[in-house]
C-alpha cells in the first residue's frame, strides 16, 4: 500500500465488522480489524452448540481464513481497551493503532441489571466459550441426577433439583434454549440413562415482560407460547428475577431450587460510547447520525449493536414504512449498517458526494421455537408452523460462512430430525474443572 492509502480500523468481526471490512475490497484503503477472538461466529445458531446439535467449526470460522483473499485487509487478535479520538489513535492491550477511518461494531453483553455476580451461577450465551460451558452444565445435571439415583444418595426432591433448568428471558434466545431443551430431554436423552427418567426434567422459563418473544407480534408470540407449553415447558411472565445462586432463583418472592440456570435477559452495548463521550440510549449503544457516523467525529462510525439507529425502512417487496423504526438488535441491520458505512467511506475518499441516509431492507423476523416448528413476521404476511420453520431454516443456511458448513449443517439437521438425537455430547475441561474445586 502507498503512504497516502487511508487507515480503516474495524472493530469486532461479528456480521457488522466484517461485512463493512468486505464492502472495502476496492477501496483505496488498507484496513485492519480488530477482535479479540479469533474468528467469526454465527450467532443466530450458538443454541444448537450449547445443545449438541451442532459443533462449534460448523457455525464459526477463523477470520484470517475468511479474509484471506482480501489483500488490502490485516486481522489482528487483540483487545481493544480505549480510543483517543483527537490523535485518531486505538488503544488495545499492548500498543495503539492508528486510524483515518474507524468502524466500531463491538457488540453486546448480556445485562445482570447491576448483579455481574450471577454471570457464574447463570451464563449467558455470548461466545463458544458460553456454549461449551453451558452444555457442559446441562449434560452434567443429568449426569449427576444418574449418580445420585444410581448410589440411592438423595430423594425424588433431590433428582428434582438436578433436572430442574430455569432460563431468564423469553427473547429469541431464550425461547430457542427452552423449546430445545424440552425437546432434548424428551427425544435425545430419553433412553441414555437407567435410574432416571429425562423426560421427568422441568424447564422453567422466566419473562419480566407480560408475553414471551415481545419484540414480535402479539399474536405470534401467543402461539409461540402455546407450542412451548406443549412441549412441556413451563412459561411464567410478569416475574421478575430478583435472585440467583448455586441453587437456583428467587421469582416474585418465591424460591425455585435448580441446578441449573441460563441467562438471557436483556443485553448492554460496549463500552464504545464511553470511550468516545459520545450521546449513548439507556443500554449504552451510541445515538449516531443518518449517516451512521459519530455525532462530532465524522471519521468514526458505529454499526450493529453497536449503534442506536433509527431510520427508514422498507418491507420485503419494497413498501417503505409509514414511520422510521429503531434498528433491531439481529444480523440484517448488522450486516446492511456495515455495508453502508463502508461506502460512505468509499465515496468520500473517491470525492463523491454522499450517499443518502442510511435506510433499512426490513427482511422480517424469525424464531424457531423447536425441531418442526417456527414464527415467521414478514411484515406483510406472518405464518408459523412446517412452512416458518423451512423458512428460518433457508435463511440461516443462506448466511452461513463457507460452502463446508452449510454442506455440514444440513446433514446434521437432517440426522438429528432422522434420528431424534444429538451428535455433540461431550463436554471438554472436566477434568480441569474438577481439580479447581478439588480439596488440596
Amino acid at each position: 500500500m502507498g503512504a497516502s492509502t487511508a487507515r480503516v480500523v474495524v472493530v469486532g468481526g461479528g456480521f457488522g465488522g466484517l461485512f463493512a471490512t468486505r464492502a472495502l475490497v476496492k477501496a483505496p484503503v488498507s484496513v485492519t480489524l480488530i477482535d479479540k477472538r479469533n474468528y467469526h461466529l454465527f450467532r443466530p445458531m450458538l443454541y444448537q452448540v450449547a445443545t449438541g446439535l451442532l459443533s462449534a467449526d460448523e457455525i464459526a470460522g477463523p477470520l484470517r481464513s475468511i479474509l484471506s483473499r482480501q489483500r488490502n485487509v490485516e486481522v489482528l487478535q487483540d483487545e481493544v481497551t480505549g480510543i483517543d479520538p483527537e490523535k485518531r489513535l486505538v488503544h488495545v492491550r499492548q500498543h495503539e493503532v492508528s486510524y483515518d477511518f474507524l468502524i466500531l461494531a463491538t457488540g453486546i453483553r448480556y445485562n445482570y441489571f447491576g448483579h455481574d455476580e450471577w454471570r457464574h451461577v447463570a451464563p449467558g450465551l455470548e461466545s463458544l466459550d458460553d456454549a461449551d460451558l453451558i452444555r457442559g452444565k446441562v449434560l452434567t445435571a443429568f449426569e449427576r441426577a444418574e449418580e445420585m439415583a444410581a448410589l440411592e444418595r438423595t430423594g425424588a426432591e433431590g433428582i428434582k433439583h438436578f433436572l430442574t433448568f430455569v432460563l431468564v428471558g423469553a427473547g429469541t434466545v431464550g425461547v430457542e434454549m427452552a423449546s430445545t431443551l424440552a425437546e432434548m430431554s424428551r427425544m435425545a436423552l430419553a433412553h441414555d440413562f437407567r435410574h432416571i427418567d429425562p423426560r421427568s426434567a422441568q424447564i422453567l422459563l422466566y419473562e419480566a415482560a407480560p408475553r414471551v418473544l415481545p419484540t414480535f407480534p402479539e399474536v405470534l408470540s401467543a402461539k409461540a407460547q402455546r407450542h412451548l407449553e406443549r412441549l412441556g415447558v413451563k412459561v411464567h411472565t410478569n416475574t421478575r428475577v430478583t435472585a440467583v445462586d448455586a441453587d437456583g432463583i428467587v421469582a416474585n418472592g418465591v424460591r425455585v431450587r435448580a441446578c441449573t440456570v441460563l441467562w438471557g435477559a436483556g443485553v448492554l452495548a460496549s463500552p464504545a460510547g464511553r470511550w468516545l463521550g459520545a450521546p449513548m440510549d439507556k443500554s449504552g449503544k451510541i445515538v449516531v447520525n443518518p449517516d451512521l457516523s459519530v455525532p462530532g467525529h465524522p471519521e468514526i462510525f458505529a454499526v450493529g449493536d453497536t449503534a442506536h439507529v433509527v431510520a427508514e425502512s422498507r418491507n420485503l417487496i419494497g413498501l417503505k414504512s409509514k414511520q422510521p423504526m429503531v434498528m433491531p438488535g439481529v444480523a440484517q441491520p448488522a450486516i446492511q449498517e456495515g455495508k453502508y458505512a463502508a461506502r460512505v467511506i468509499s465515496r468520500r475518499l473517491a470525492g463523491d458526494s454522499a450517499p443518502a441516509p442510511f435506510w433499512y431492507w426490513d427482511k422480517g423476523d424469525l424464531a424457531i421455537v423447536g425441531r418442526t416448528y417456527a414464527l415467521a413476521d414478514l411484515r406483510f404476511i406472518r405464518f408459523t408452523g412446517f412452512s416458518a420453520w423451512i423458512l428460518w431454516a433457508a435463511v440461516h443456511i443462506y448466511f452461513l460462512i463457507g460452502f463446508a458448513n452449510r454442506f455440514l449443517v444440513v446433514l446434521q439437521w437432517a440426522f438429528a430430525f432422522l434420528t431424534k438425537r444429538r451428535q455433540v455430547r461431550v463436554f471438554p475441561g472436566q477434568e480441569r474443572a474438577a481439580s479447581a474445586h478439588s480439596p488440596r
